[in-house]
């Protein structure tokens, strides 16, 4: 008889403390077949415990990996996630109900059905339901022109592996949005290896809102443009290419705005800025906001910004080979420190940290080539 798999035990509180470290725990979890037990679940947020967006994302990868989910109620502060056999392809559901984020939906999700448990799977489809444009997460347009372009330049990932529809817009705090996903998996994904920036070859954006008058995405535009100027500073004359889009009123819920831009490098490295509209802020600043963070983003020197980092430590940890990412000055942010944390708690991944004398940090890391071919 099999000796049983010992249980995998993980603080919530730690570092970061939110709910990457239940996204990131539940994904590897499934895909090594490594039960866990997660306690002090956002310990220090204000309320502490599950939101529903958590709960969501849970009950979804407990779904595609045949899991046995326990303690996962709204306000719990501690679950237990006993992993099942992955078995696609599959449709599948999730719905925040709220206007909780798609896109940290879809971080649960990926890594799960991206991987084949056998050659020639056909692809698997995701129905995301919930926000698809607010703060404290990604925006969809940032992961569909940024996070994406990223895995598909530097980790392999072929283009048709994930398609990614935006059918519908949520904003806060209706949500109502709603994305479809295809995901055709791949065998491995091999090491990504970014250490040069170069100069800024090309800065697109894209500015959504509905609901409100075709100023507001004039405006959001304008805002942008003028305040990118600020790089010619940096010798850094680049042409910047900005749309706006109105959304169809049958296509959204409620009135919402927001804007995602993002700068392509000389070597392939990409830089995003975004900002999303709120009562009391211009259109006008709402543009400014995003090209200030873009402009902040391009300054540090990195060839990825902070939360382009996060994203991707999970994809280093499973490829094939040593990828080496340069990230900008300052340090690490706390994100990505704890998704380094995480990984190493789950797999043999070895990440190493070097801080250079210039005040940027390059992450390395010897993945576990990780394939779930049976």
């Amino acid at each position: 008889m099999a000796a049983a798999i010992a249980t995998i035990i993980i603080d919530g509180s730690v570092l970061e403390g939110g709910g990457q470290i239940l996204r990131n725990s539940a994904s590897l979890s499934a895909l090594l077949g490594k039960p866990v037990s997660i306690h002090k679940i956002r310990h220090a947020r204000k309320p502490p415990g599950l939101r529903n967006q958590h709960r969501t994302g849970l009950e979804l990868a407990a779904k595609i990996a045949s899991a046995r989910l326990t303690g996962a109620t709204t306000g719990s502060e501690a679950i237990e996630f006993i992993p099942g056999r992955i078995c696609l392809p599959d449709v599948f559901t999730a719905d925040c109900v709220t206007a909780g984020s798609t896109t940290l939906l879809l971080q649960i999700a990926l890594p799960l059905l991206l991987f084949s448990p056998a050659p020639g799977t056909s692809s698997s489809t995701l129905t995301l339901l919930g926000g698809t444009n607010a703060t404290l997460a990604p925006q969809i347009d940032y992961s569909e022109l940024v996070f994406l372009p990223f895995l598909r330049r530097h980790f392999g990932l072929p283009l048709e592996a994930v398609k990614l529809d935006i059918r519908k817009r949520g904003y806060f705090p209706k949500g109502g949005g709603e994305i479809g996903v295809r995901v055709t998996p791949v065998e491995r994904l091999h090491a990504a290896r970014v250490l040069e920036r170069g100069k800024v070859k090309h800065i697109g954006g894209v500015a959504h809102f509905a609901g409100l008058p075709m100023s507001v995405g004039r405006d959001m535009v304008l805002g942008a443009c003028r305040t990118l100027d600020e790089l010619k500073k940096d010798g850094e004359d680049v042409k910047v290419d900005i749309r706006y889009e109105r959304e169809r009123n049958e296509d959204t819920k409620g009135a919402g705005s927001g804007i995602v831009l993002w700068a392509e490098l000389e070597h392939g490295g990409i830089i995003g800025g975004s900002a999303v509209g709120s009562k009391g802020i211009t259109p006008f600043d709402v543009g400014q906001q995003a090209a200030l963070e873009l402009i902040s983003g391009l300054r540090a020197g990195g060839c990825v910004d902070e939360w382009l980092q996060d994203q991707i430590i999970i994809f280093m940890a499973l490829a094939d080979g040593k990828s080496e990412i340069r990230c900008g000055k300052g340090g690490l942010a706390l994100h990505t420190k704890t998704a380094i944390w995480v990984a190493e708690q789950f797999t043999d991944a070895k990440f190493d940290i070097e801080e250079e004398p210039s005040g940027h940090t390059i992450i390395r890391c010897q993945g576990i080539a990780y394939s779930n071919i049976l």
